[in-house]
């Protein structure tokens, strides 16, 4: 009777098993048993209806009740603790795993992994990674390209080639089946959920919907912890690119502070002159331009006076000094570098050539630039286009370059030491900066400029110079040029008491020293000319000026006019050693 009562599976089922027993243990005529079935049978169905109506309302809070949990989540340690408490109520299983799937790479990899209580996160299953497929192609594809779960039985997956390691760590830990569905987010697979049990037979067709109620809320709930780490690493993106910013912003103020403080070129000799009109005719271009002269000369006053009066004067002028960096960090500094591109790159950053976009990018001392990365500068010169250091990524770039050397190129190019195509490229507009000894005419005003300024500087205001002074600074040959006249002003201003400088501290260095350091460049004035050649003549004679054999006669000027000369050269008597 037992067994006949275990196979009901419908009314007519229950109301024939029912008939049989009363006839067995009842008296009745047909007619009371009919009735007496018919009552029992619908008592026991609407019991059943309402146990199956209480049974479906207690699904419907509990999903009711994740769904808003779920939708609070916004990491996975907190996705986890849901999962304990409220999953676990609706569909029974021993551990829980959530994965991720690329489909461009056909890649899972474990997003959540969830041990059932006392049983703990097995090695080899931990061990599993990132692979193309953790739990087989077989279960990976039947999962995630099902339209709803499935399960599968651990015997069965034991049995074939090549069985996952997971295999082992169910086995271990007596997992018998698990189900397994797909994650989606709208059309696209985001990845699978898979339940696990002890048991066989736990999963049945007739909790699928519920399964899949449940994966619905968990993708949900997964969706929304990805997006708000997007959300976090462009937060962290945008708080380094304002930290980016600021650094560079620094960088920018100091160069209009720079600006400020060199914003007048003095000069109205013709050397300058020609100088100046050249800047006028190039400014409004975007050619390169290669300013070359000595060190001390100004280079850099005529790359921001170029700037200053081009179309781009709008945004601040960028320089590199390529002969104060290290050799391996000055391709970082013009071009940039990615997070991780090399030891010690812990951040972006941004390259003075994505700095100088629509602006001017100053190359000073360019000729200081190592070979290998001429040839980089040359292809970003030709391509108006870098890359970063580490970067897959092509940047486009419009920058006018502006670049200064006091070397002289040509013979660098001889040496091997400078690239000719570079150097044609940077060369389409040269300018010459003239030295202070070609233009002797701008001293008096430069001194008077640097008098002035260094004097307000120091709080020695009203100061002025001797004619002696002015004289010996007009005579001088200036080797370091306008920043060698500048220190030795703010020098003279601090050693002189009064208000008028009437000794002026000029080095002792001959000029011949000057030829050495500056060989290229050095052009001998007439005087120097002159002493060269006395002394000469007067090496051949012996140091005899006057009579036969002398060296007035051999320089065919009287005598008297030798003499003047000498003492005017401050030719000594032991001109042999001059």
């Amino acid at each position: 009777m037992a067994a006949a009562i275990a196979s009901v599976k419908d009314r007519e089922g229950l109301e024939a098993v029912i008939n049989g027993l009363l006839k067995k243990i009842c008296h009745f005529d047909d007619m009371m048993i009919e009735a007496s079935v018919n009552l029992l049978s619908a008592t026991i169905l609407n019991i059943l209806a309402n146990e199956e109506i209480i049974k479906h309302e207690r699904e419907k809070s509990a999903l009711l009740d994740l769904c808003n949990s779920l939708a609070t989540i916004r990491d996975q340690n907190h996705l986890l603790k849901v999962i304990q408490e409220k999953i676990r109520r609706l569909v029974p299983f021993n551990d829980i795993l959530i994965t991720l799937y690329d489909p461009a790479s056909d890649a899972h990899e474990i997003f959540l992994h969830a041990p059932g209580p006392g049983r703990g996160a097995q090695s080899d299953f931990q061990s599993l990674g990132r692979t193309s497929s953790p739990f087989g192609n077989r279960v990976v594809s039947d999962t995630i390209y099902s339209v709803g779960p499935v399960v599968f039985d651990i015997g069965e997956l034991a049995t074939g080639i090549n069985v996952p390691s997971y295999i082992s760590y169910f086995k271990k830990t007596r997992i018998r089946e698990f189900v397994g569905i797909a994650l989606r987010n709208g059309e696209d697979i985001m990845g699978a959920l898979f339940l696990s049990s002890e048991h066989k037979n736990i999963y049945q067709e007739k909790d699928f919907n519920l399964i899949r109620s449940v994966a619905n809320q968990v993708s949900f709930a997964v969706a929304n912890i990805l997006t708000n780490k997007r959300i976090e690493e462009q937060l962290e993106e945008i708080t380094k690119y304002k930290q980016q910013l600021e650094v560079e912003n620094l960088y920018l103020q100091q160069e209009i502070q720079t600006t400020h403080n060199n914003s007048e070129i003095i000069g109205a000799s013709p050397a300058m002159r020609k100088v100046f009109q050249l800047v006028s005719q190039v400014a409004g271009a975007k050619s390169s331009v290669l300013i070359l002269g000595e060190t001390g000369t100004g280079k850099e006053l005529i790359a921001r006076a170029l700037h200053n009066t081009s179309l781009r004067k709008d945004k601040l002028m960028v320089k590199v000094n390529c002969a104060t960096l290290p050799a391996n960090l000055i391709e970082s500094e013009l071009f940039g570098h990615e997070r991780g591109s090399f030891t010690g790159a812990t951040d972006r950053r941004i390259g003075k050539f994505e700095l100088a976009h629509n602006s001017t990018l100053f190359l000073d001392e360019v000729g200081e630039l190592p070979i290998d990365l001429q040839v980089k500068l040359l292809r970003a010169l030709q391509e108006k286009e870098i890359e970063r250091i580490g970067g897959k990524s092509v940047i486009k770039t419009d920058v006018r370059i502006i670049a200064a050397t006091n070397r002289n190129l040509q013979r660098e190019i001889q040496q091997g030491n400078f690239r000719s195509d570079l150097y044609f490229r940077l060369n389409v507009f040269p300018i010459i900066i003239p030295p202070l000894r070609e233009r002797r005419e701008d001293i008096p005003i430069l001194a008077a400029h640097f008098l002035i300024k260094h004097a307000k500087i120091g709080a020695k205001r009203g100061m002025n110079f001797s004619s002696r002074v002015l004289k010996e600074l007009t005579a001088y040959h200036w080797p370091g040029n306008v920043r060698e006249l500048e220190h030795l002003i703010e020098r003279s201003i601090l050693l002189t008491n009064g208000p008028t400088i009437n000794q002026i501290h000029l080095p002792v260095a001959d000029s011949d020293d000057m030829r050495h350091l500056h060989p290229d460049t050095y052009i001998k004035t007439i005087d120097e000319v002159e002493r060269e050649h006395i002394i000469s003549v007067l090496k051949k004679c012996n140091g005899k000026v006057s009579g036969i054999g002398g060296a007035a006669e051999k320089l065919k000027i009287p005598a008297t006019t030798l003499y003047s000369k000498i003492r005017r050269l401050k030719i000594k008597k032991g001109f042999p050693e001059e």
